[in-house]
């Protein structure tokens, strides 16, 4: 097990990254669609 970790580390490296950057950017569209749902209903709050 230890020779396949030292053998692909770098693969091991780049799984890991991708993996936070996809959490990162399903975070934020998520976030995205929260925003838009609120700006919507308080469009109709102001006037």
């Amino acid at each position: 097990m230890e020779q396949f970790f030292s053998q692909n580390a770098i693969y091991i490296v780049l799984i890991i990254v991708l993996l936070v950057w996809f959490g990162i950017f399903g975070f934020l569209f998520s976030l995205d669609k929260r925003l838009k749902a609120i700006e919507n209903d308080t469009k109709g709050v102001k006037k």
